[in-house]
């Protein structure tokens, strides 16, 4: 199917089109007709599968029928969890609606609001919002919010995980009963189901993949390795010009700082991202990273939600995510759209319970690379201390006692050969042209 064959109106197929897009992804064939018919509608997606240009192109086509009004109120709403996603979404609406008269902006906090406010005042269709800073200026009087027609909740299940299910519940309270809406997920705990129960009413239900699935085109690779050898392998695989481009994740703020430097003791040019850094710091390393003037990005979850890099070679897990769904969102930055990429995972031996939640999740085994150079050194953990002896009986030395070694054994759940060379180089490669992909 192509986009020409869905009901969309020639000014947005012809942005499309200038975009070098043909075919609709599947979230994208399936969501819009229904939305074209102002169905509500829940969205199964994990990230990369288009599910942005879903919501975008039917809200604009709808708004842009709908004709212009004289006050130009706020028509849309699309609550998101981060800053970075919030300029994500708000750059789809531009590149698809630039041949209508419709106008967007982005609010987030971290930033002044008055730049944000005067783009309100002269008057916007769309708000792509963060909770925190919505609601700020709402308290303010400086947003109104009783035309919505359309509402969206994008990425539901973070922004359960970042805390904000009281602040949704205050946005709901101030919209319009009458409305369309739509919510998009890339899992569905109970909680999240709940959130669908009390916003959509008789949605359709499209989930393009499995919520727990890894897109088919990422190679993914585990290495063992300790701790303090973990910054030494990725220097090492960093030296592989196929890492073209690199997305470090770190769990800590502190741990991403300290990578970036490693890498620039290094001459690995890199750069961090997380809620330590200032707005225009965040925007100043991801600009340096999509134009490529550095080859790494270290950024943590929270930061990363959102980041839309086209033709993302490699995500490296610095360190395991203690949350399983966690690192599906990860590895999805690369292999999007139908393009191909890696995912290279560290595992030190406090993590890997994580792995095994991990696998549990995707249904499979992550292959790992055998033979490297930092291979991990302790598989058990030391054997605890002898009780302390009984009255009136001789102490009983312990079995095994003073080899000062653990016996050895290999974390159970299997290790599947990875099917790579010994040495250990990331496969990687270019991804195929950027023209194959769809529109996100």
């Amino acid at each position: 199917m192509k986009f020409n064959e869905l009901g969309i109106i020639d000014p947005i197929l012809k942005a499309v089109a200038e975009e070098g897009y043909e075919t609709p992804s599947p979230i994208q064939e399936q969501a819009i007709p229904h939305l074209l018919q102002r169905r509500d509608l829940l969205g199964c997606a994990q990230t990369g599968t288009g599910k942005t240009a879903a919501f975008a192109i039917p809200i604009l086509q709808l708004l842009s029928e709908e004709g212009r009004v004289a006050h130009s109120p706020i028509r849309a709403l699309i609550l998101t969890p981060t800053r970075e996603l919030a300029l994500q979404i708000e750059e789809s609406f531009a590149t698809y609606g630039k041949h209508l008269p419709l106008r967007c902006c982005s609010i987030f906090g971290g930033v002044s609001q008055n730049p944000q406010v005067n783009q309100l005042r002269r008057g916007v269709e769309i708000v792509v919002a963060t909770p925190g800073r919505l609601l700020d200026l709402y308290n303010q009087g400086l947003i109104k919010l009783n035309e919505i027609s359309f509402f969206v909740l994008d990425e539901a299940d973070r922004m359960l995980d970042m805390g904000f299910i009281h602040d949704i519940k205050r946005v709901l309270k101030i919209l319009p009963p009458k409305r369309q809406n739509l919510l998009f997920s890339a899992t569905m705990p109970t909680e999240v189901e709940g959130l669908v129960n009390s916003i959509l009413c008789d949605p359709v239900t499209i989930a393009v993949t499995p919520v727990s699935s890894t897109v088919d085109t990422i190679d993914q690779v585990l290495y063992y390795v300790d701790k303090d050898n973990k910054k030494r392998l990725l220097i090492d695989l960093l030296q592989d010009k196929s890492v073209e481009s690199a997305l470090v994740f770190s769990r800590t703020k502190h741990g991403a700082d300290k990578i970036v430097k490693e890498l620039e003791r290094a001459k690995i040019s890199a750069q961090a991202i997380h809620g330590n850094k200032s707005q225009g710091s965040r925007q100043a390393a991801l600009s340096n990273f999509k134009n490529r003037t550095i080859r790494v990005l270290v950024a943590t979850d929270i930061a990363a939600r959102g980041i839309d890099i086209d033709e993302l070679s490699h995500v490296f897990n610095y360190d395991l995510p203690e949350v399983p769904e966690t690192y599906v969102h990860r590895i999805g930055r690369t292999g999007r759209a139908g393009l191909s990429g890696s995912a290279i995972s560290f595992c030190m031996f406090d993590e890997i319970p994580y792995l095994k939640d991990i696998e549990k999740l995707i249904g499979k085994g992550i292959p790992v690379v055998q033979e490297h150079p930092y291979p991990l050194q302790v598989w058990e953990t030391k054997p605890k201390a002898p009780a302390p002896p009984r009255r009136n009986k001789p102490a009983q030395r312990p079995a095994g006692a003073g080899s000062g070694r653990p016996s050895g054994g290999r974390p159970s759940g299997g290790r599947p050969s990875s099917g790579r060379s010994s040495s250990g180089r990331p496969s990687g490669g270019r991804p195929a042209s950027s023209k194959s992909r769809t529109p996100r």
